[in-house]
């Protein structure tokens, strides 16, 4: 139902700092800038960094994940241990460290068998939901497929296809991060086909020509084009 990540929007309080941020220190390429907002590239996704204004706005203290090349992650430790404090969790045999930007959002590298070099992807996004079941009946109509549930049923994740999507009742999680409030997320696949799927439970659907905007039940929104 949704193939592809294609973009991911942050929240910033002044837009220089965040660009610093992602452009120089993660050495994200600027794909779009306009007077209100910068776009960088992920790999696929775009990260949108968006200052305060109409909605839908971008996420706000949000944990999310980057991909990296498994023998990169030396290199990215080395890089941005000089500047930032950062914490590491090994899953597996593979290690994600953490690191904060300069809006709180927790950003975490994580080790990926990818090709490539730099960041190659957005394989992980955090939402913060008020009640669990209604955000799991959510997303399991978009698809989402269950990988794992915490022991308290405090937070949920999802296999959504193009990424996974953990669904956090309000929380400190590893590096003490967040989940994100009112995070906007855009995906291809097929608009009519995901507006019919969660009509009953989204809190707004809106269809645009070749696109349908979806708010979900805790506020984050969806659109999805073809």
């Amino acid at each position: 139902m949704l193939s592809e990540l294609t973009w991911f929007a942050l929240e910033v309080k002044y837009l220089e700092p965040a660009l610093a941020f992602y452009r120089d220190r993660l050495s994200l390429d600027i794909t779009y800038r306009s007077d209100g907002e910068v776009s960088l590239a992920a790999g696929e996704t775009d990260l949108i960094l968006r200052p305060p204004g109409p909605v839908p706005r971008g996420g706000l203290h949000t944990h999310f994940a980057f991909s990296i090349p498994t023998e990169e992650y030396d290199y990215w430790w080395d890089t941005l241990s000089a500047q930032h404090e950062l914490v590491e969790h090994t899953f597996g045999r593979a290690r994600s460290l953490y690191l904060y930007d300069p809006d709180g959002n927790c950003v975490e590298l994580g080790q990926r068998t990818e090709s490539g070099s730099r960041i190659t992807g957005v394989f992980e996004v955090v939402l913060e939901v008020e009640d669990l079941d209604t955000a799991e009946a959510f997303y399991s109509r978009l698809g989402g497929a269950i990988v794992d549930r915490g022991s308290a049923r405090q937070r949920l994740r999802l296999d959504l296809g193009p990424v996974d999507v953990e669904l956090w009742e309000p929380q400190l999680g590893l590096a003490d991060a967040r989940g994100g409030v009112h995070v906007d997320l855009g995906f291809k696949g097929d608009p009519e086909g995901v507006a019919t799927s969660v009509e009953e439970l989204a809190c707004s659907i809106e269809k645009e020509q070749n696109q349908v905007r979806i708010k979900d039940p805790d506020g984050h929104w969806l659109t999805v084009r073809p």
